[in-house]
């Protein structure tokens, strides 16, 4: 009966949309293992990210639109439990990543999209993980967190990444496609390459990706050649394989090598995430379940790991 209900409110949602074409839009993503366990709080833990997204006024003769992106974001992660005490329990370090960064979307007729950005903050005590952690521990009644004084030494931060996304024609219909989703990262935090698919399965016909709300892409004006905005809700799946080189929140920075607990990286993992996206009127909304395989080289760590994700998009001009 709940499932039901559901259903028909996610219906009666999508029927409710504008033409109107909205050429910014303000998002708020926010992941937590909570969100999927009420006892889970452990390794990548907490991640919260705002971001400001607007659409270049300029008419372009390669791509049918450019959108650029303003994005803080904050990470966290600790040991099995976000208060283990005492170091030699720690199987994975304690570690904030605190950036600010830039990105660009470039939208192609030929069913591809190109991203690029940069992001440049802080890892370490300089990222506030801790006191944060403590001010979410103390709003709750939780205990206190004293294994952050063996968290990842303060360092520089500073990463480019690249993702191209291009939609499989031949495997794509109305209400299913596929889309090959490759991304690389590279700098002094992350380093890695990933590659998979972004399929999804709509509830209406889907929009055309470089439309879609499933890659941001969903911003137009004047001089975009894209259509108005339009309803969407599907589910969908993004395995994806990852070839990782270095990662400063397991193996402390290379910038500053005095980090107390640090463990050796896993160089191949997997993870998968699956979800719903929705439109309400000029809003965008999102639930995601996040697997993840295994990314250090520790027994001690179980092979699976999980979190959700919400998603909140605001569009105006």
């Amino acid at each position: 009966m709940k499932k039901q209900l559901f259903f028909l409110l996610l219906l009666s949602f999508t029927s409710i949309f504008s033409q109107k074409k909205y050429s910014k839009e303000f998002s708020i993503t926010t992941d937590n293992d909570l969100y999927l366990s009420g006892y889970q709080d452990r390794y990548y833990t907490s991640g919260l990210y705002l971001s400001y997204r607007y659409i270049s006024k300029n008419n372009h003769k390669k791509s049918l639109k450019k959108i650029y992106e303003l994005e803080l974001g904050h990470q966290m992660y600790t040991p099995f439990k976000s208060v283990v005490r005492f170091i030699e329990e720690h199987d994975r370090p304690f570690a904030g990543y605190l950036y600010g960064g830039f990105n660009i979307s470039n939208f192609y007729s030929n069913n591809l999209i190109l991203k690029m950005g940069a992001k440049i903050g802080v890892i370490g005590p300089n990222s506030f993980g801790r006191e944060l952690m403590e001010a979410i521990h103390s709003l709750y009644g939780f205990n206190d967190v004293p294994g952050w004084d063996y968290q990842i030494s303060s360092a520089l931060a500073l990463n480019f990444n690249a993702s191209l996304i291009k939609n499989i024609k031949p495997l794509s219909f109305s209400k299913f496609d596929v889309n090959w989703y490759a991304n690389a990262k590279a700098g002094t935090i992350f380093t890695n390459l990933s590659t998979g698919f972004y399929t999804r399965i709509g509830l209406f016909d889907l929009i055309k990706p470089e439309n879609s709300i499933a890659f941001n892409g969903n911003l137009s004006n004047k001089a975009s050649k894209n259509k108005s905005n339009t309803k969407e809700a599907f589910f969908f799946i993004k395995p994806l394989l990852h070839y990782n080189v270095y990662d400063a929140t397991i193996q402390g920075s290379s910038l500053n090598t005095s980090s107390p607990v640090t463990y050796q990286l896993n160089p191949i993992t997997f993870s998968a995430e699956f979800g719903v996206l929705f439109t309400l009127n000029r809003t965008h909304l999102g639930y995601t379940a996040n697997v993840y395989s295994k990314r250090l080289m520790n027994p001690d760590v179980p092979h699976l790991n999980f979190y959700g994700s919400i998603y909140i998009n605001y569009l105006f001009n």
